[in-house]
């Protein structure tokens, strides 16, 4: 029996501790800023991104500071995006995670400003001798995870989503290849880098770096579908978010697309693609084995 849960969960508390120090509160003027930037990352969920950082440097025997360092660094990163997302100019979400999105809970200027913080902090622990000692290291960490964050990466994506939903002549004639490049760039990216990032903290041969990368590509496209499916068939209370505003908003999704069935189907394909790219690793990588499968059946 798969000790998945159980490493999940002890991996969250350690990124839950990790990201609690490095967003201190303190007495000055600009305490409630790192409150929101405290609100929106110290709130639970499964962790997936800092668990697949972790769990790739575990290949490379990395150390679990740096590792875990990088791993909070990119749940900044993450919870940033969330944070602007949620935003009434961008999809005008009032829930996440089961409680109030940041702008609701303090106010649009704040989770802004937030976002920023949060954004800009994941950089500076990047940068720091605390990532690796080797600054070369550091500055491809940097680059990369600049690569999958911006305009040719998740930033973009959330563009052509934005058009995909406000541009009717648009958003009609996007057809799979377009939605999967869209998603790809919004979602994809961010965890190609977290899989990626125990490759580079470990100094992995280019081989190595391309099975990750690689395995990172299918199962981050089936991570989407999955979230394509809870939006049709998922419980609000279960996933902690608004489900159903795709459909009530006209975006083609990859069920809208292909259909229920079909888009099931395209996911376990794409699950077991990505299993296949960790072949390289042999057992060593059935942890990351494992939570290809969890992303297959998540309900959250």
């Amino acid at each position: 029996m798969s000790r998945l849960p159980e490493i999940m969960a002890d991996r969250a508390a350690a990124v839950e501790e990790e990201l609690t120090r490095l967003l201190p509160v303190d007495d000055c003027p600009e305490v409630r800023l790192w409150q929101a930037m405290r609100y929106s990352c110290l709130n639970g969920g499964k962790r997936l991104r800092p668990f697949l950082v972790m769990t790739s440097a575990g290949l490379f025997n990395v150390s679990e500071k740096a590792a875990l360092r990088v791993a909070a660094a990119v749940e900044m990163v993450h919870s940033y995006s969330l944070v602007h997302d949620d935003l009434p100019a961008m999809d005008d979400d009032d829930l996440r995670r089961g409680r109030p999105t940041c702008h609701v809970e303090f106010d649009e200027a704040t989770a802004i400003l937030a976002g920023d913080a949060l954004l800009t902090r994941a950089f500076e622990l990047l940068g720091d001798p605390g990532a690796h000692t080797d600054p070369a290291v550091r500055a491809d960490l940097v680059t990369e995870l600049a690569k999958a964050a911006g305009g040719r990466g998740m930033v973009g994506g959330q563009m052509v989503d934005l058009l995909a939903e406000r541009d009717e002549s648009y958003g009609r004639f996007m057809d799979v290849n377009a939605v999967t490049r869209m998603h790809q760039m919004k979602t994809g990216r961010l965890i190609g880098f977290s899989c990626l990032a125990g490759a580079i903290l470990g100094k992995a041969a280019p081989s190595l770096r391309q099975a990750l990368s690689s395995y990172a590509h299918d199962m981050g496209l089936a991570f989407q579908i999955v979230d394509d499916l809870l939006d049709v068939e998922g419980d609000a209370a279960e996933v902690g978010k608004t489900i159903g505003k795709d459909a009530a908003a006209g975006k083609q999704t990859f069920v809208s697309l292909l259909g229920v069935e079909r888009a099931r189907t395209q996911a376990e394909m794409l699950i077991q693609q990505a299993v296949a790219h960790l072949k390289p690793f042999d057992r060593e990588a059935d942890l990351l084995r494992d939570v290809a499968q969890f992303v297959l059946t998540r309900r959250a």
